[in-house]
C-alpha cells in the first residue's frame, strides 16, 4: 500500500511540537505492516542544503498563482516530497510565525497551496507515483480532501486531529482565492461562524477522522473540549476514532541516547545520577537532596503554565528544584523568569527549545510536570516514562490514559507509573507535587516507580498496527464500492 502523508512539519527536519514527532515516526513504523509512505512537506529553508542538489521530480505551473516544484529527499529512513514554492516558504521564523513571533498573514495561502499540491498528487498528477490513500494532519493540510472531492478524486482520506484548538479559521472573502467553488462555503463544508475553517472542511470531506488518544476522541464531542467544533464532530461521530500516539524507540532510548552524558537502562538506573549531576551544573542548581522537577513544553495557558508559575514558591520552599524549557506566551514567560530570579539555585528557565537539552532534561531530572488543561495525547510524559523521569500530570486526554496514578492500590499492585491530579487547578497541582515529593523521600518506593515507568512501553508498534488496519479497511471498502458501481453500470 502507498500512502501520501501531508504535514506542515516532520522530525528531525522541522519541529515545533508533537506533530513533527508523530509524522516523523509513524511512516517508519508503518513499514512493518507493508505500508510505504511518502511525506509531503513545505519547502522550508532547512530542506534545501539536502534537496536542492537533485532535479525537480515535477513542476506545477500554477499553485494558487505560484510556480511550484516537487523535489525528492530521502534521509533518516524517511522519503519526503518537498513542495518548493520560495515565495511562500523560503522565510525566516517558524513554519507559522515570522521572526517577531507573529502569524504570517498569508498562512491561509501557504497551507492551502500545500493541500492543493497534495490533492493533485492524489489525483495522479505526479508521473510514476499515485497513492492508494492520503493521510492529512491538522488544519494545515485539511483542505486536501476538500480539493480532492472538488476535482472528483475519491481516494480515501484519513484526517488526524492533533489539537482541535487550532482550526485554520479565516475570513470568508478569501474563498475565491482558494479556487474552490462557492458551494464550499456551506454549513456542510467550510462555513464556520460566517468565516471559513480549513479544519472543518477536512472534517466534513475526509473518510475517517482520528485523534491521538481515545479519551480525546470522547472529550472533543463536548463543549468543554470541542472548541466550537463539537457539533461538527458529533455529525462525524461514527467515523471518529482515537488511536494513541507512540514514541520512536530509536530516538528516545536512554540506553542509546547520544545526547546523554551517561546512558542507562532499567537494570542500572543508578547511572541516571550522572546525568542529574550534569543537569545541576548546567543550570546552576543547589546540589542538595531534593527532587528535580522539570517542564518541557509550550509555555501557554493550554499547557497550564500559568498554574505552574503560581506553584513555584511552593516548589522552592518545599526543598525541590524546577527546570523549565520552552517558549510561548510572553506574559507567562515573564512570570516564570521572575520566579527564577526570585529563587536562584531552585528554579531555572531556558526560553526556547533544544532537542539536545530536552534529552538531557529527561535523562537527568527526577520528575516531569504536565499540568495541561487539555491534552490530546502528550508525548513528553511518554518520554518521561521511558527515561524514568516520573510524570506529574493533569487527568485529561492522553495524559489520563498513559500515566497510572500512584495511589495505594496501584503501588501495592506494582503498576503505578506517575501522579495524576484533578481538578486542574494550582491547588490540585501542588497536592500532586507534594505526593511526588513524599514518594521521592522513600528511595525504595521511588525506585519502584521508576522501574514500573520504564517498563511501560508506548512504542509505535501497536498504534501503527491500528492505523494499518484502518487504512486497509478503507481500501477494501473503496474496492467494494467500485465493484458495486461497475456491476450497476454493466
Amino acid at each position: 500500500m502507498k500512502v501520501l502523508s501531508v504535514t506542515s512539519e516532520v522530525y528531525p527536519f522541522i519541529k515545533t511540537g508533537g506533530l513533527a514527532d508523530v509524522t516523523g515516526s509513524l511512516p517508519k513504523a508503518l513499514k512493518r505492516f507493508g505500508i510505504d509512505s511518502i511525506t509531503l512537506v513545505p519547502g522550508y529553508p532547512v530542506f534545501f542544503p539536502m534537496a536542492a542538489a537533485s532535479a525537480p521530480l515535477y513542476e506545477f505551473d500554477d499553485i494558487l498563482g505560484e510556480r511550484a516544484s516537487i523535489r525528492l529527499l530521502q534521509a533518516h529512513d524517511l522519503t519526503l516530497f518537498i513542495l518548493d514554492i520560495p515565495a511562500l516558504y523560503n522565510r525566516p521564523g517558524t513554519p507559522y510565525l515570522d521572526e517577531n513571533g507573529n502569524d504570517y498573514p498569508d498562512n491561509w495561502k501557504r497551507f492551502a497551496a500545500l493541500s492543493l499540491a497534495a490533492a493533485l498528487i492524489a489525483a495522479g498528477e505526479l508521473p510514476g507515483w499515485t497513492p492508494d490513500l492520503v493521510h492529512t494532519h491538522d488544519w494545515q493540510s485539511a483542505l486536501t480532501s476538500v480539493y480532492m472531492r472538488d476535482m472528483g478524486c475519491d481516494r480515501p482520506v484519513v484526517l488526524t486531529i492533533h489539537n482541535i484548538a487550532f482550526q485554520g479559521q479565516f475570513a470568508a472573502n478569501l474563498l475565491p482565492y482558494l479556487r474552490l467553488p462557492p458551494s464550499a462555503y456551506d454549513v456542510g463544508c467550510m462555513e464556520y461562524y460566517r468565516d471559513i475553517s480549513f479544519l472543518k472542511g477536512g472534517l466534513m470531506t475526509s473518510d475517517i477522522v482520528t485523534t491521538v488518544s481515545p479519551t480525546y476522541a470522547r472529550e472533543i464531542l463536548t463543549p468543554r473540549f470541542g472548541m466550537g467544533m463539537e457539533g461538527v464532530l458529533r455529525v462525524r461521530r461514527d467515523s471518529l476514532k482515537g488511536i494513541l500516539n507512540g514514541i520512536d524507540d530509536d530516538v528516545w532510548n536512554p540506553d542509546t541516547d547520544e545526547f546523554l552524558p551517561q546512558t542507562y537502562t532499567v537494570d542500572n538506573l543508578d547511572l541516571k545520577r550522572h546525568n542529574r549531576r550534569k543537569l545541576v551544573k548546567r543550570f546552576e542548581l543547589d546540589d542538595d537532596g531534593g527532587p528535580i522537577f522539570s517542564v518541557i513544553s509550550r509555555l501557554t495557558w493550554q499547557k497550564g503554565m500559568d498554574m505552574l508559575a503560581s506553584a513555584t514558591d511552593f516548589i522552592a520552599f518545599a526543598g525541590a528544584k524546577l527546570i523549565i524549557c520552552g517558549k510561548g506566551d510572553p506574559g507567562i514567560e515573564r512570570m516564570l523568569l521572575d520566579a527564577a530570579a526570585k529563587h536562584p539555585g531552585r528554579i531555572a528557565v531556558s526560553i526556547g527549545y533544544s532537542e539536545e537539552l530536552a534529552h538531557l532534561i529527561h535523562g537527568g531530572s527526577d520528575a516531569i510536570i504536565q499540568p495541561s488543561r487539555f491534552e490530546p495525547c502528550g508525548l513528553t510524559q511518554l518520554y518521561g516514562l521511558r527515561y524514568g523521569s516520573i510524570p506529574v500530570v493533569s487527568r485529561t486526554g492522553g495524559l489520563a490514559e498513559t500515566v497510572i496514578d500512584a495511589n495505594d492500590a496501584a503501588m501495592n499492585a506494582q503498576v503505578a507509573t506517575g501522579f495524576q491530579f484533578h481538578p486542574v487547578t494550582t491547588e490540585g497541582l501542588c497536592n500532586a507535587l507534594r505526593r511526588a515529593m513524599d514518594a521521592y523521600a522513600n528511595p525504595k518506593q521511588w525506585h519502584q516507580l521508576q522501574v514500573q515507568a520504564m517498563k511501560a512501553r508506548f512504542s509505535w508498534e501497536r498504534s501503527a498496527g491500528q492505523y494499518a488496519a484502518l487504512f486497509r479497511g478503507l481500501l477494501k471498502q473503496a474496492a467494494t464500492s467500485y465493484d458495486v458501481e461497475m456491476q450497476q453500470a454493466g
